[in-house]
């Protein structure tokens, strides 16, 4: 039995990936509450169960240390009147915030320190293999006046990547060149760019990172995902003509139980529900063709016009705003040259959204649900869909709120986010896969 342990667990989507590699977790940990009770409800359904095979901590990391959690495992049913395990591997991805692209990027953010936080609890457990999962934002990041888990104090601008293998020599470990890994050639239909930075203590064999199974011209697509959870039955049997064979997985399960046991479905389609979008919301997505985004429709309406009859909604809607009537609002828009405060009125000032195109993977999972619009229908996609997009099993269900906005976003991690912050299970998989290799090939090797 090789066991794990995974901190920032999230939702759980590392979490999948490692049992579905036949890794035992023994400890996970997270911050947020919300996540905790979406992670603990999978495990328990997965014969995972507090205080006897595994323990869930809820808490800051800066506050967890190494003695916490061997007491926590060596109190663990499983292990009484034995002699508590050692550790094979941890797995972890510090929150990305501080490291991401996407956003404002601070070297102060106190978010950015949550990897030292993470070096400073491998330094005392002391597992065989250490993984480390980011956005690509952390491979180009600087610190200032950064101070190590020994002590080392590094010069200001010094890149992440490079204090991170120094560290690792510091306290007894050799790593990896980090890579990034696409999570589509590893069978998510998603392009999902991940940094993974492997590690592995000086007395075990090193690992490899994954080789990729899928290449860029043969991966799978949104319709192999979900066109079978398409709502419009005509729509459906039009583009479903059988369950693909990712879809069947999905269904059946591809994380087994502490039995061994995968869990089916069972037609039951958790966290489907789709969002009451306003009719003229509904008539604005029904403009974008697939693969548009926003910028691009804009300049599509301005440069060749637009078809809006039979979308009553944005006819009243141009009439009223224009002083026009509704068949004059309908030759406006299809002649072309339409000015851009016409082309406001229509579409509003502030369109960020994409439709995403059915043939192609879904680009990369965000955490908040307007971002993209589904190919077959004007809406955006449930968070099952996503969800699967993700590559997590049906029968994984998410809790809490399905969605929430504005300041409350700080603290609470409803459903939509607990599926975009997660690692994509399959991906997960692949990772954990190469390391059990090793942790096979040695344990043969005596």
């Amino acid at each position: 039995m090789a066991y794990a342990i995974d901190l920032f667990c999230g939702a759980g989507g590392m979490s999948e990936g490692l049992i579905q590699a036949g890794f035992h977790i023994l400890f996970s940990n997270d911050i947020n509450s919300d996540v905790q009770r979406t992670y603990m409800n999978r495990h328990e359904q997965l014969g995972l169960h507090q205080g006897i095979n595994t323990y869930f901590h809820r808490g800051d990391i800066r506050e967890l240390n190494g003695f916490m959690i061997q007491e926590s495992i060596r109190n663990l049913e499983i292990f009484q009147g034995q002699e508590m395990p050692e550790i094979d591997a941890i797995f972890g991805g510090p929150p990305c915030q501080g490291f991401s692209r996407a956003g404002r990027r601070d070297p102060n953010d106190p978010r950015n320190m949550l990897f030292r936080e993470y070096l400073r609890v491998i330094s005392e457990i002391r597992p065989k293999y250490v993984v480390l999962e980011n956005v690509t934002g952390f491979t180009d990041t600087k610190f200032y006046g950064f101070v190590g888990v020994t002590g080392q104090r590094y010069d200001d601008g010094e890149l992440t990547p490079t204090i991170l293998r120094k560290e690792f020599e510091l306290i007894g470990y050799r790593t990896l060149e980090p890579k990034i890994l696409n999570a589509s050639h590893y069978g998510v239909p998603q392009r999902r760019n991940r940094v993974i930075f492997m590690a592995y203590r000086n007395d075990v064999a090193a690992p490899v990172y994954p080789k990729a199974i899928y290449d860029d011209e043969n991966v799978l697509t949104i319709t192999d995902a979900i066109s079978d959870l398409i709502r419009d039955s005509n729509i459906r049997n039009q583009v479903h003509i059988q369950d693909t064979a990712f879809q069947i997985a999905s269904k059946e399960g591809r994380t087994p139980d502490i039995n061994g046991n995968r869990i089916h479905s069972n037609g039951a389609i958790y966290n489907n529900e789709i969002s009451t979008h306003q009719q003229i919301i509904a008539e604005r997505f029904a403009l974008f063709r697939e693969g548009e985004d926003g910028a691009s429709l804009r300049n599509r309406v301005m440069t060749e016009g637009i078809d809006i009859a039979g979308l009553p909604a944005l006819i009243a809607h141009c009439s009223d705003k224009m002083r026009m009537s509704g068949q004059e609002v309908v030759e406006l828009f299809n002649n072309g040259n339409i000015s851009k405060e016409d082309v406001d009125i229509l579409l509003t000032k502030k369109n960020i959204r994409t439709r995403l195109d059915r043939t192609k993977p879904s680009a990369t999972v965000m955490t908040i649900a307007d971002d993209y619009i589904s190919p077959f229908e004007p809406r955006t996609f449930t968070v099952r869909e996503l969800a699967r997009i993700q590559s997590f099993d049906d029968s994984f269900e998410f809790l809490g709120k399905r969605t929430t906005g504005g300041l409350r976003r700080r603290v609470e991690v409803p459903q939509y986010s607990q599926v975009g912050n997660a690692v994509p299970p399959l991906l997960a998989k692949a990772v954990a896969d190469e390391i059990m290799k090793v942790l096979e090939r040695s344990g043969r090797n005596g």
